[in-house]
């Protein structure tokens, strides 16, 4: 039989529709119909003898091959009866996004702007790659999803609502840090310090009792990513009060980050009555890496053996805090020893 060339894009589909929708005695009777071309019957003996994702793979092949853009078509693969297929068209369609294809882009809006007709896997897969295809045109369907309590996905309604800043979903946010789930309330803490909402200071505040160590952690974080006054002034009060959990490190870490200025009252608070509070200062002022601490520290190190609720020492804190206060310098020295080369070489002769 003479070779044929491909036809429409639309019939390509088709083909492979036949594979991945119907048995194989029709899809090899699709097939065969168009046996004329090689690369269609390379997939006729795949399909037969590996199986319909492993086919849906050859046609993948096969229409970028032809140059053809398959995207909008992978809707109907997304909503397919079998797990794999749907996985095997979402990862079609990030790959096609990484690689800047603004169909496979366009899909991926179309699973966050209708979710209700897409499996959740699904749905939340696409949302943690959410970056690569999000606009402000998903903030209507994020903030349906995030209130949709039913679908099962407002974890990472939250997450997306995080990643686009979007201000409006502050409110649903902070009632999300009541919700049963811990998993759900953590996604929630974090999406309110991305969006650095100040009415989310107080609510964040509460959750810093949290049951859940990593649900308290994220409250902390996103406290210190909002950064203002009120929520520096949370952070101090949970480390110095007596009810503080055993294991701290996370507000010893959240009064660390770089955004807010606590340096001089973490130098101070080397000296509180009570070593616990030393102990996490200690530990803090090492995460800095300012190297104003290392002389302090250096002294803790050798001077304060005071014991805290974890059996550990203030001494032990001061010597791990010089390692990474140390570590964290030696970094930002061969960062800036890499950025003078990379000027250099860009200088012109």
């Amino acid at each position: 039989m003479a070779g044929r060339r491909l036809g429409t894009e639309a019939q390509v589909i088709d083909l492979g529709f036949a594979v991945l929708t119907v048995d194989n005695s029709i899809a090899s009777r699709a097939v065969r119909e168009w046996s004329a071309s090689r690369a269609v019957t390379a997939i006729q003996a795949r399909m037969l003898t590996t199986g319909r994702v492993q086919a849906l793979r050859g046609i993948h092949g096969l229409i970028g091959g032809s140059r053809l853009s398959p995207m909008r078509d992978r809707c109907r693969e997304l909503t397919d009866p079998d797990r794999e297929v749907r996985l095997e068209a979402l990862r079609a369609l990030v790959t096609g996004a990484e690689k800047g294809d603004e169909a496979a882009k366009e899909v991926l809006r179309e699973i966050v702007n209708g979710y209700p007709n897409f499996d959740p896997e699904i749905y939340s897969r696409a949302l943690n790659l959410l970056a690569l295809f999000g606009d402000e045109s998903l903030a209507e369907a994020l903030l349906a999803a995030l209130a949709d309590e039913e679908y099962g996905c407002q974890r990472w309604a939250a997450i997306g609502c995080g990643v686009l800043r979007l201000q409006t979903a502050a409110p649903l946010l902070i009632d999300l840090l009541r919700h049963p789930e811990a998993l759900t309330r953590e996604s929630a803490c974090e999406a309110l310090g991305e969006i650095r909402d100040p009415t989310a200071v107080t609510p964040l505040a509460q959750v810093l009792d949290d049951p859940a160590e990593h649900v308290r952690a994220a409250a902390a974080h996103a406290l210190a990513d909002i950064g203002d006054d009120e929520a520096i002034e949370h952070l101090w009060a949970a480390l110095e009060s007596p009810r503080r959990p055993v294991r701290a490190g996370y507000l010893s870490a959240a009064l660390a980050h770089p955004a807010i200025k606590t340096f001089d009252r973490l130098v101070q608070a080397t000296s509180h009555d009570d070593p616990e509070v030393r102990f996490w200062a200690a530990r803090a002022l090492g995460a800095t890496g300012d190297e104003r601490a290392e002389k302090l520290l250096t002294r803790l190190a050798v001077e304060d053996h005071a014991t805290v609720r974890t059996g550990g020492h203030v001494s032990t804190a001061a010597k791990k805090a010089l390692k990474t206060l140390r570590n964290i310098r030696k970094h930002q020295r061969t960062e800036r020893a890499g950025e003078q080369t990379q000027r250099r070489l860009l200088r012109p002769d």
